[in-house]
């Protein structure tokens, strides 16, 4: 049975960082990576674009691109986006018998502790960790973490078709260190930020005025 993988975030904004992570995952364990962008992030301060902006700019970036789409179900219901409460609602729909995996960052994974109902996350999907430059996991678990961890981790992500959830996978891949926030402190400091994401991205992002950036006017309106 395929695994359904499930590549969650903010995307404020969306940037080749993110991209080249859910490539790696794509193409490591053969299934469609679905993004999904979070209507309302209870882990981090409120986003720079709203949802609908996000979610355009993830169409914007993997347009064309085999084995990747964009999820909207947490932007289809009220409420914030707590993981647990996507998860029950996807096995409702899908069943509980599906393989089903989180692809979060590692240093998401660090922080799974803080984690609304964070334990019961084990028993709705297993979780493919992507470490990226910076973001060390061996020796960084916090001990809560570790011990719920310990008994779970497995080194071929074959075995994740195996197990409808519970197992935790490591891709280990050569990532950009590139970050939402970084790019967005660029933003507000006049740096170099359109080489950090697709160039169809930059030019929405322009063009709407996100980020703080003054919006772009139409040769048309400024000869007025």
């Amino acid at each position: 049975m395929e695994l359904w993988l499930i590549y969650g975030g903010t995307f404020d904004p969306v940037h080749n960082g993110h991209l080249a992570i859910a490539r790696c995952a794509r193409d490591a364990l053969r299934t469609t990576v679905r993004l999904m962008p979070a209507a309302d992030p209870p882990h981090r301060p409120p986003p720079g674009a709203d949802a609908l902006q996000r979610a355009r700019m993830l169409d914007i970036a993997i347009a064309g691109e085999p084995g990747l789409k964009v999820d909207r179900r947490e932007l289809e219901r009220d409420g914030r986006s707590w993981t647990a409460d996507t998860l029950r609602a996807l096995r409702a729909e899908i069943g509980a018998q599906r393989p089903v995996a989180l692809l979060v960052g590692a240093d998401s994974f660090l922080g799974l502790p803080d984690w609304k109902e964070w334990r019961a996350l084990f028993g709705l999907a297993h979780f493919v960790v992507a470490e990226r430059p910076g973001s060390p996991i061996d020796g960084h678990l916090r001990p809560e973490l570790a011990e719920e961890a310990a008994a779970r981790w497995t080194d071929g992500p074959s075995t994740l078709g195996e197990a409808p959830a519970g197992r935790i996978w490591r891709l280990r891949q050569p990532l950009s260190n590139t970050s939402a926030s970084d790019i967005r402190r660029r933003m507000a400091t006049g740096g170099d930020w359109q080489a950090c994401m697709p160039a169809a991205v930059a030019a929405y992002i322009e063009r709407h005025g996100l980020y703080g950036l003054a919006p772009l006017r139409s040769p048309a309106r400024i000869s007025r």
